[in-house]
Parts: structure tokens; C-alpha cells; sequence
């Protein structure tokens, strides 16, 4: 989910649309002043005291227009004020009142690209909105506001609205209203109990159809100050309104075209809306904002939690004033993707020169499953083709990554600075992640990678310092995996979800132990075919020595029962998929878990139909962008059910040594090197995917790895809390020291602080809020998550941070000293003996697959055939190397595209338009001919449409259109070999044989072929060339001499001309020409026009609704065998 801020202007609007079609017919009485009806026949009516525009100053058409649209802009009194998402505008001064229209034109003009200072932020002012004015007294003012809470919303009313409404807290009356319910009767009446008697039904009534729409429309956030309430009527004065955007696939229909303005003080740049536009139609995650297009410092970040930790890391520095954008690519972007991505951000950077010249961060976390290599030569071409401008700039370079092939792109990477004569800097996962920035600005000295440039050495080869003992002993020894059989006969505990009445903030109950959600007997079932996804598991499964797989099988809706097949280890498995859930369910009932790899638009139903089954303890959402009102059903409904929910929009979690969840943790090579193979003693909570596979590799590093981590998404109200998790491991006795990673936005760390005042949780805890940037940029921020916001100052990280100090918890100074705060909590830990380390193990060899091992360039093996003339496997079809998108815009046509498909050349715009004339004159000659009789008679026999076009096809021979071939070898083997016309005629007739293209049924001299009389006009205009057709023309003049209709037919012509082409259009040599006549290239010419009319032929008869064709027997010579022999001994 994603609130983002919409328009006064637009918010009315929505309103008034969906209340005029949607609850019109729910109201007995008239709510608005009948003066301002607009002529409409609704009783609720916002738009007609709205009029929403932006107003050019300068153009005097503008100004004449608006008042024949709107009428009354003429005759009322208006209210004019700036529409961007500006506060406070009447404290402001921004705000003219009763006026006319002439006082609003001038009050405009006056404005119009005004400079404002509004607390930090400095922007213009262009956005204006003009309203009626409502006369009306400070005491007939309201307030009114409706915002999203865990479980549903919180609605706040007060009689005292308007500019000094002051600590709206300290005096409003609240509800909360559950996510499945509306506010009743009976809470409205007593949320307005303090309004005068004879205008509560009006209010009620109001207050009841605002939260519909509210809810309808997916608001997280509207506050109407002032609510006037006057002469009985009540009016809508200010809006100030958030909308969930991912729910635009619910709500299209209704939204419109909403625009999402950039906070007041920041403009919005197009190259925002190109990345927005680029993130809307990809899978992937692409983020883009301009803070600061004069800015020093630029970055190029891969994870949305990462993103916000290399944001707070250069603030921390001093360098807030600098940082030029936030953004970030995650979610596996191909290589097209990531390269217009850079390339975008690569243009913003290069504009402006700095004195010091400008930094490039390129950084990220471990990815979980994004091909880094990938990645990387997306960017690398984007920064070879800006290689001029970053040296213009004097740019330099900073690389940090790790995860799936990262050598290979720190490698590509590490290249790329010799031949662009930049300096690159370029670091692995053994540099801290944020290590590079101090690095870049020259704060700390930088030291030397100590990773090995090269491909990923083959795991089957890998080993570890080993104390000689076998995973199974180790894991039998030091740990139970949670897989006691006290934990499966262990009684559910539930934790409960309440409302804190004076905050609306959620709580737990805490009191009660809580059990393992997974353990090395958890079996899982995956929801969507995610074959590489399910593989991983597998192959951490026999990693981590587990007797049976964890996936027991998959649900995939669009397909039917079936099995995969899989690897466990060397040896192929079959894992079942079935297409409807109940029978999964039914036939894997020891399958606890579920694994929801459907899309935003299925993942609530398929989460809601899991949750019927009693089986289920645990399911992980991992598709991100579902509408927070139904993440909130979920939640609801998931805590009736006693289910723990992981997501939406996360990677999962892992138990290590037991199950992870999808793509949790990485490739194996990763899993190896944090040591997720057996349990450490730290567990940890997160919000993002992947900072929480960077956490496994902090902690791997400093302490003996990890025991469990979640990662419960970057929603705004994820399905599991931070407490919930944190609690679990506290009552985990393999469990001694606990890490959080929250984030800006939302309280539930707050209820973390809570749990380690009062000690329910005992354990060391390190926390740290990412986010705190925030609060040192000039305007509001929507980080990579959705949830990443803050609404408050309690919500923001700095605030959080402090929270969680003062607790007890251990809080670095900034992400950059986790590290060390995680160390020396670990060493105290080790020297009070609470935790004892052990000896490491080998884990077992997994092989790694094939084509991942193609990947990683570590095999190769011969193709079994080549093809070059198209290739599909890119983000972009390619003819000859050609991208679909130049054949279109460069308006090549099918000529073009026959020159790149067959020939392999870009032919000259002459020789296309031949090629196409050739498919013209050959797509039919009449239903009478061979191929169209056979096509006609198997249509007739009820055939389908390829087997009565092949048909046709077949009769296609030296008899029936092979004519062409014949007639180009003919031809040329004269022509090159230097016979005249009149010799090359005399030796055909004395070898008996035809000379092929000569000769016509019905045309003739006196009859000509238009046909072949269109083409030679072409050919000689055109062509560079035409001694091929004009030597057969030659041999016309003879053979017409004695029949007249011995001429040059069309098949002649077409073969001779495009000899001509082939040898002279300078595409190709004499060779190559000779070996595409050679090749039947003019049958294939034959073949592809005809076709056309064969298909014609078969829908004409389809069309005619032609029955079985059955021959005449009139037409038929019947003879008996004696005639037969008659006529063979005769001849």
C-alpha cells in the first residue's frame, strides 16, 4: 500500500462523483443549501461550490473561457487559495475571500510564481483553486477527519474547526470503527453528542455516507477543516486527503486520472514520471526523487530499505544539503530496465557541474534473488553511453553489492573504469554496506576490497574449516530446530489485538509464553508456480540435512493436477500441483504453511480461502501492493484464526537450519557464507527483504549467525508486528540476543519499547529505526516502502530511535555502528558464558543447476542448432539485431522486415517496396489454379484452416509456382554464361526443354499481364540495374515472334528482377546472391504470397458455408482396363 496525498480540488471531485452515483438514493432529505444544486436533482452536492483549475496568468483565454463553463464565477462570491498540498493557508495568507471574479483574476496575477517559505520548504505557488464563498460565522465552523488505524479507522469529530482549531487531541470526540464494520448509529450520536439536537440527524447522516465513500474509494486519510455548518446546510470548505494508490486496480472506474502532486516546495521533474510510468508497467520496483538537482551527491541504490539506509547514512554526515535524490531499484529489474533507470538519473547528474566534482553511489544490500551481473550491465551501458558527461563532470564512482553473481558484476563493473577513464571504486559483501559513503566523501580512509574478483566458484567445490563432525550431529547436538515433539503438543497461544481508546494505537497481550512457528518438520504448500523459488527451498532443505522436503506441494489455479519435477540434491523428486486449493489441503494435511506467491490482485483471496483451513499456522504474503483495506480483512481475520501472517510485500523469513520461506536468504553461495545452514544464537526482526539478508551477513560476520529472522514487510500495517516476533524468540530458549530494524513510519516500535520496560522481553536487544533522513529534508519523503512515512513526529525514526534508548535496548549512534553495537553485545555474551560457541561443520554439497551454472559462466557445453536472425531472450524482440520498436518507428514495413528475417540485411527502401509488390501480385491467380482447388476441396471437408492451407501448399512444385526458381537459375545460367537471347532459345528447344517464367495460358502480346507490366515500370525506375530482366525481355521479342502468348509471364519477371535486386543493391555480393537462389528464396517469395490468398480461399468458403465437395462424374473419363492397355499400347 502506498497513501499518497491527492489535491483539494481532486479529493472534492472524487467525492461529489461517487456520492452522486453511489448513495444518493440512501438520503430522505436534503443536506446542501437547494442554492447551490448546480441544477442537479442530487440532495448531496460537493462540486457545485468546487471549480478546479490551473490557472495560466499570462493568457487571457484562459481567464474568458472558465466563466461561459461555470457561470456562476460571474455572478457569486468566490474564495480563491492555492491547491498544493499546503497547510494552514488561511494562517498563511494564501486564502482571498469574498471576492469577485475580476478580484480573483487579479489575486491570481499577483500570485502567480510567487516564492513562499513555508517552515523549511520554499517552493512557488501555480496551483489554484476557486470556490463559492460561503458566508458564515467562526462558530458555525466543524472539524472532521477519518484516518487508517491496524484494525480499521479512527474517526475524530469536533465543534470547534477552522484556522485556530488548535490540539485537535485535546478536544475532539473519537471512534474506532472496526475494518469490517461502519460507524453505528449509536457511535456517530455519540461522537457529535455536543452538537445542537436539530442539527444531529443532518450530521449523522453526513458523518455515515462520508465514511462509505471514505471507504469505497480506499481514503487513509481526510480531514475537512472547516465542516460549516449553517442555515441548516452543511458545506465542505477545506480537504486535505491521502488515497491508497495500489488500490487503482479497484477503483479506476471511479478515480479518474488522479494526479499525485510532489509535496509544497519540491518540484515535480519529468523525469520522475518517467521512471513512475517505467515502475507502473514493470514487476519490478523503480523509485525516483529529485531532492536537490544541484546536489553533489547522487545515488543508485537496489532495495527499498537500503535505499533509506545510504539517504540516512549521507545526512548523518553532514551532507544532507547535498544528497540529490532518493530512489531505488529493487524487485529484479532486467538489464533494460535497470539501464533506463540509470541512464534517467545519469542525465539529472550531468547537468550541472560541481566544483568538486560529483559522487556516484551505486550500493545495495545482499539481494535475495536479483541477478546482480544483470543488473549491472544495465548500468554499465547507461554509463558508457554518458561516458563524455561524467567525465565533464569530473564524477567519480562508488560501488558496493552483493548476492546472486555479484562477482561477475563487480567484475563488469571494475572494467568499466578503465575504459571510462572514471574512477570506480568497487567493494563486495565483505565492506560494510554504507562503508562506501564514507569512503566517497573522504571521511574515512578507504581500504582495499578483499573479495576475488571472479566467477562464483562452484559450490560442489566449496569448503569450510570443519571440525570434522557431520551437519546432522551438530544440528542433533546443539539445537532441537524447534522440532521437539513438546512444540507440536504444545497448546496455541493466541495474542490478541485491542485498541488503545486515547491513541487508537494497537496493543498485545504479553503475558503468555508463545511458541516456534517453524521447525525442521514444517511442511509448506506454494501458492503459484514458482519453480526456482520452490528449488531453493529444496536445496536448503538438503543443505541443512532434513529428512523430507519442506515444500509438500503446489497450488496453481491455471493449470491442472499435475507433477514437477524437482532436485533433492542429486536425485529428482516429483512435487505435486494441483489447481484448486481444498485438494491440496486435503491431501497434505501434515502442511502447515503457505507460501502466497500470487499476484496483488489475487493475493487476498487466495490468503482469505487459506485462512478457512485449521491446518494453517503461518503464511507468508509476498506479493507487494495490495490495497491496505484488505491487508487490514486479513489481519482481522488472521487473528480470529490464530495464524501468523508474514507480509505483504516481503522475501519471508528462515529458521536456520530448519525452513526458509522462497527466496529468503539468497542463492547458496550466500546461504554458505552467512552460515544459514545450522542455528546461531541471534534472532531478528525486520521490515525489509533485503536488509534483513544483509543482517545475515552482519551477523554471521560478528557473532555465530543467525537462529531466525523475519522479514514482516515494508507495508504500512504488516500482517505480523515487530512484538509479535521479538516475543517468540524471547520465550526461545536457543535464542540469547534479539536485533530489530525498524523503520520511519507507523508505532509499532513503540509497543517494542513497552515490552522491554516492563521486561517482558529480558534478552539484549539491538534496535535501530532506518529513515532518519527524514527529518533533515526540506519536504515530505515517500521512501521505497509504503509504510516508509511519517504522519507525526512519534513516527518518525529519530523519535523511535530515542524511544527504544530510553526502553533499554542497545541503539547505535547510526546504521553505520551496528556493526560494533552488535560485536561488543555478542562478546559480553560469550565472556558471561550465556552463549558457548561451537565448532564449525561442512554442510553437505548441493550440486549446482545447470543453467545457473551457465549463468555464472562455470561450464559450457555446444548448442545443439544456431539461429541468427532472431532472438527473443531480451526485455525487447530482435529481427537481425533490429529492436521491434525501431521496425515500427522507422516504418520499415513487411518488406523490411522480410530483408532482416531472411537476408539479414537492412534493404533499401526500393527493394522493400518490390518485395512487398511481389507478395501482392503472387497472393492469388483464381479458385481454378492447383494450390486454391486443393485449399477449396479440404475446407470443404470440413477441415481446420493449417490443414487446408497446407494442402493448397503442397502443390507448390516445378509445375505450380516452382516456376520462379527455375526461371532465375535458367536466366542467370544464360546470361553469365554469354549466351545471346537467340542462343540460349535455340539450345532450350534443341535439349527439349521449357524455358521457365515464358509463356501464358490466356495473356499474350495482345492481351498483356498488368501484373507484369506494373512490376517492369517499378524495376526500371528503381532499380540500380535490370541487365537480368532486360536480357529476358530480350528472349521475349523471340518467343512472341512465334506464339504471341509466349511472353515473359509474371513468375519470369519476378525471378529475373530480383536477380537484379540481389546482385546490385548493394546488400550483398555476387556469391551470396547466387547462394540464395540457390537456397529457393524465390519459392519462399512464392510461398509467402501465395498463402495469403490460400487463407483467403478458406475463410471465402467458410463464409459461403460450402458443403462437402463431391467431383461431377460427368467430368470424369471412366475407363476399364482394356481401355488402359489400349492407350499404353498405343503410345
Amino acid at each position: 500500500m502506498s497513501a499518497k496525498a491527492v489535491r483539494e480540488a481532486d479529493a472534492k471531485s472524487l467525492l461529489n462523483r461517487f456520492v452522486q452515483h453511489q448513495f444518493l438514493k440512501k438520503l430522505n432529505k436534503h443536506i446542501f443549501d437547494p442554492r447551490y444544486t448546480n441544477e442537479l436533482t442530487a440532495t448531496f452536492n460537493i462540486e457545485s461550490i468546487l471549480i478546479r483549475t490551473i490557472i495560466n496568468g499570462k493568457d487571457s483565454k484562459d481567464w474568458e473561457k472558465l466563466p461561459e463553463t461555470y457561470p456562476w464565477l460571474l455572478t457569486d462570491c468566490l474564495v480563491i487559495k492555492p491547491d498544493q498540498l499546503i497547510k494552514r493557508r488561511g494562517k498563511l495568507g494564501l486564502v482571498k475571500v469574498n471576492t469577485n471574479w475580476q478580484g480573483v483574476r487579479e489575486w491570481v496575477l499577483a500570485n502567480q510564481g510567487r516564492e513562499v517559505k513555508i517552515g523549511r520548504s520554499v517552493g512557488k505557488l501555480h496551483t489554484f483553486v476557486v470556490e463559492r464563498y460561503i458566508p458564515h460565522t467562526p462558530d458555525e465552523e466543524l472539524y472532521l477527519c477519518i484516518h487508517a488505524t491496524r484494525n480499521g479507522n479512527e474517526v475524530l469529530f469536533s465543534n470547534k474547526g477552522g484556522v485556530d482549531v488548535g490540539d485537535i487531541d485535546s478536544h475532539a470526540h473519537k471512534i474506532q470503527v472496526d475494518i469490517r464494520e461502519d460507524p453505528s448509529v449509536t457511535q456517530i450520536c455519540q461522537l457529535t453528542s455536543t452538537t445542537l439536537p436539530e442539527y444531529r440527524e443532518l450530521l449523522i447522516n453526513f458523518i455515515r455516507v462520508l465514511y462509505e465513500a471514505y471507504k469505497e474509494l480506499h481514503f487513509t486519510y481526510l480531514e475537512i477543516n472547516p465542516l460549516v455548518l449553517c442555515r441548516s446546510s452543511l458545506f465542505i470548505l477545506d480537504i486535505a486527503a491521502k488515497i491508497d494508490s495500489t488500490a487503482e486496480f479497484l477503483c479506476k472506474q471511479h478515480w479518474g486520472e488522479l494526479e499525485y502532486p510532489p509535496p509544497f516546495g519540491r518540484d515535480a521533474y519529468p523525469e520522475e514520471a518517467y521512471i513512475a510510468e517505467l515502475d507502473a508497467k514493470s514487476g519490478a520496483s523503480l523509485k525516483l526523487t529529485v531532492l536537490n538537482s544541484k546536489g553533489r551527491i547522487w545515488t543508485m541504490v537496489a532495495g527499498g530499505g537500503a535505499s533509506v539506509v545510504y539517504s540516512d547514512t549521507i545526512c548523518e554526515l553532514g551532507y544532507a544539503e547535498e544528497l540529490a535524490n532518493y530512489g531505488e531499484y529493487s524487485g529484479a529489474p532486467s538489464e533494460s530496465q535497470t539501464f533506463e533507470y540509470a541512464k534517467t538519473i545519469l542525465s539529472l547528474m550531468t547537468r550541472e557541474h560541481h566544483h568538486k566534482g560529483k559522487i556516484l553511489i551505486i550500493g545495495g544490500g545482499i539481494a535475495n534473488f536479483t541477478n546482480v551481473a544483470a543488473t549491472f550491465r544495465g548500468i554499465v551501458k547507461a554509463m558508457s553511453e554518458y561516458k563524455h558527461k561524467l567525465k565533464e563532470v569530473n564524477a567519480s564512482v562508488f560501488v558496493r553489492r552483493g548476492g546472486p553473481n555479484y562477482q561477475e558484476g563487480l567484475r563488469v563493473m571494475q572494467e568499466l573504469g578503465g575504459t571510462l577513464e572514471v574512477p570506480i571504486h568497487v567493494f563486495g559483501p565483505e565492506t560494510h554496506m554504507t562503508a562506501i559513503v564514507g569512503y566517497a566523501l573522504g571521511i574515512t580512509p578507504m581500504l582495499e576490497p578483499s573479495y576475488e574478483l571472479t566467477r562464483t566458484n562452484s559450490l560442489l567445490g566449496m569448503s569450510r574449516n570443519s571440525s570434522g563432525g557431520s551437519m546432522k550431529e551438530f544440528l542433533n547436538n546443539h539445537t532441537d530446530g524447534g522440532g521437539g515433539e513438546d512444540e507440536f503438543s504444545a497448546k496455541r497461544v493466541r495474542i490478541e489485538f485491542g485498541s488503545d481508546e486515547s491513541n487508537g494505537t494497537e496493543y498485545t497481550k504479553m503475558d503468555s509464553p508463545i511458541r516456534p512457528l517453524f521447525s525442521k518438520r514444517t511442511q509448506s504448500i506454494v501458492w503459484g508456480m514458482q519453480p526456482r523459488a520452490v528449488q531453493d527451498m529444496l536445496d536448503y532443505d538438503h543443505m541443512c540435512s532434513r529428512n523430507t522436503p519442506s515444500v509438500a506441494s503446489m497450488v496453481y489455479p491455471f493449470t491442472n493436477n499435475h507433477k514437477q519435477k524437482f532436485y533433492w540434491g542429486h536425485k529428482e523428486i516429483l512435487i505435486p500441483c494441483y489447481k484448486e486449493l481444498d485438494t491440496a489441503m486435503k491431501k497434505h494435511p501434515e502442511a502447515d504453511t503457505l507460501v502466497n506467491f500470487a499476484s496483488l490482485r489475487s493475493a487476498f483471496d487466495s490468503t482469505m480461502e487459506t485462512l478457512e483451513y485449521p491446518q494453517i499456522r503461518c503464511i507468508a504474503i509476498i506479493a507487494e501492493g495490495i490495497p491496505e483495506n484488505k491487508t487490514k480483512l486479513l489481519i482481522k481475520q488472521a487473528q480470529e484464526k490464530e495464524v501468523v501472517i508474514i507480509g505483504p510485500a516481503t522475501v519471508g523469513g528462515i529458521k536456520a537450519g530448519c525452513f526458509k520461506i522462497g527466496n529468503t536468504g539468497g542463492m547458496l553461495d550466500n546461504i554458505l557464507a552467512s552460515k544459514l545452514y545450522r542455528p546461531g544464537s541471534v534472532a531478528y526482526v525486520s521490515r525489509s527483504g533485503g536488509m534483513s539478508n544483509e543482517l545475515n551477513n552482519i551477523l554471521a560476520r560478528n557473532t555465530n549467525g543467525v537462529y531466525e529472522g523475519v522479514a514482516i514487510g515494508g507495508d504500512r500495517y504488516p500482517g505480523s508486528s515487530f512484538l509479535e516476533h521479538l516475543l517468540r524468540y524471547q520465550d526461545t530458549p536457543e535464542v540469547q540476543m534479539l536485533v530489530m530494524l525498524g523503520e520511519v513510519g507507523g508505532m509499532e516500535e513503540y509497543r517494542v519499547c513497552e515490552a522491554v520496560r516492563t521486561g517482558r522481553i529480558n534478552k539484549p536487544l539491538i534496535a535501530w529505526c532506518i529513515g532518519t533522513c527524514a527529518d533533515m529534508f526540506t519536504s515530505d519523503v515517500q521512501f521505497g516502502h509504503a509504510g516508509s512515512s511519517a504522519n507525526s513526529v512519534e513516527e518518525s525514526a529519530a523519535s523511535k530511535n530515542s524511544g527504544l534508548r530510553e526502553a533499554g535496548a542497545r541503539v547505535p549512534k547510526s546504521f553505520d555502528s551496528l556493526i560494533s553495537v552488535i560485536k561488543e553485545v555478542y562478546d559480553e555474551l560469550v565472556t558471561t558464558g550465556r552463549i558457548l560457541p561451537q565448532p564449525e561443520v561442512e554442510p553437505p554439497q548441493v550440486p549446482m543447476d545447470y543453467s545457473w551454472a551457465q549463468e555464472l559462466g562455470l561450464i559450457r557445453k555446444p548448442s545443439s542448432f544456431m539461429s541468427s536472425i532472431c532472438d527473443e531472450r531480451g526485455d525487447e524482440l530482435m529481427y537481425a539485431g533490429t529492436p521491434i520498436t525501431d521496425i515500427f518507428s522507422q516504418d520499415i514495413g513487411i518488406g523490411g522486415v522480410l530483408g532482416l528475417l531472411w537476408f539479414q540485411r537492412r534493404l533499401p527502401q526500393y527493394a522493400c517496396k518490390f518485395i512487398e509488390m511481389c507478395l501482392i501480385v503472387t497472393a492469388d491467380h483464381g479458385p481454378a489454379v492447383s494450390g486454391a482447388h486443393n485449399t477449396i476441396i479440404t475446407a470443404r471437408a470440413g477441415k481446420d484452416l493449417i490443414s487446408s492451407l497446407v494442402s493448397g501448399l503442397l502443390t507448390i512444385g516445378d509445375r505450380f509456382g516452382g516456376a520462379l526458381d527455375g526461371a532465375a537459375k535458367q536466366f542467370s545460367a544464360a546470361y553469365d554464361g554469354g549466351l545471346s537471347p537467340m542462343d540460349f532459345v535455340n539450345t532450350t528447344r534443341k535439349e527439349h526443354k521449357l524455358i521457365m517464367g515464358i509463356g501464358h495460358k490466356v495473356k499474350s502480346l495482345n492481351n498483356p499481364d498488368m501484373r507484369v507490366e506494373i512490376m517492369k515500370t517499378f524495376v526500371f525506375k528503381n532499380f540500380p540495374s535490370t541487365s537480368l530482366l532486360s536480357y529476358a525481355l530480350e528472349v521475349e521479342k523471340i518467343t512472341t515472334s512465334k506464339k504471341p502468348n509466349l511472353i515473359l509471364n509474371v513468375d519470369g519477371c519476378i525471378a529475373t528482377a530480383f536477380v537484379d535486386l540481389l546482385r546490385h543493391c548493394g546488400a550483398f555480393t555476387l556469391e551470396e546472391a547466387a547462394e540464395l537462389i540457390d537456397a529457393g528464396v524465390l519459392n519462399g517469395l512464392f510461398v509467402m504470397g501465395r498463402s495469403t490468398g490460400l487463407i483467403g480461399h478458406y475463410l471465402d468458403q467458410k463464409r459461403l458455408k460450402q458443403g462437402l465437395y463431391r467431383h461431377p462424374w460427368d467430368d470424369i473419363s471412366y475407363l476399364t482396363p482394356e481401355d488402359a492397355n489400349f492407350y499404353k499400347e498405343d503410345s
